[in-house]
């Protein structure tokens, strides 16, 4: 496929979301949910977005805003800027749709789309995963996929600072 228009079209506002989320619920779709900053993309988010697709019908991405991603994870970063990750997901066949957040947590994007799995790294445990619990309570269930050692993307950076 070459459209490369579907790529901006899989970019959500909060309110178009919903209604995409109502669509999909009413044609009886199962929804997986994933969230992360996603600054630099390497095999290992490849790995983890794959094994979430495998979950459910579609894939939604919350990810975290330019000043949510650097109070989680400091000055200089993110290195690319939200609209530059939010392309680069949109653009992977795994990725039915991407919504930006600007809170620390995804916590309130869950409970909007009350995904039907919520798909998380193997480093993290059940209680450490935000919105599991929502999740869950409405019947839901909770993926911890493993996670592809040797790929981060703080390893990558220092790599990049040590050349």
């Amino acid at each position: 496929m070459r459209n490369s228009d579907v790529i901006e079209k899989k970019i959500y506002e909060p309110i178009a979301l919903e209604e995409q989320v109502y669509r999909w619920k009413f044609l009886g779709q199962k929804i997986a949910f994933t969230n992360g900053c996603f600054d630099i993309l390497h095999k290992g988010h490849i790995a983890s977005l794959s094994q979430a697709a495998k979950e459910a019908d579609v894939l939604v991405v919350g990810l975290n805003s330019d000043a949510s991603t650097k109070r989680l994870k400091g000055e200089g970063r993110p290195v690319n800027n939200e609209q530059a990750r939010a392309t680069v997901l949109a653009s992977l066949l795994m990725v039915d749709a991407v919504i930006l957040f600007d809170e620390d947590t995804p916590l309130e994007l869950i409970k909007k789309v009350m995904p039907d799995v919520i798909v998380k790294g193997g480093d993290y445990t059940l209680d450490q995963i935000v919105g599991a619990k929502e999740v869950m309570a409405h019947g839901g269930r909770v993926v911890i996929n493993p996670i592809v050692e040797g790929y981060s993307t703080t390893g990558i950076l220092g790599k990049i600072a040590a050349l």
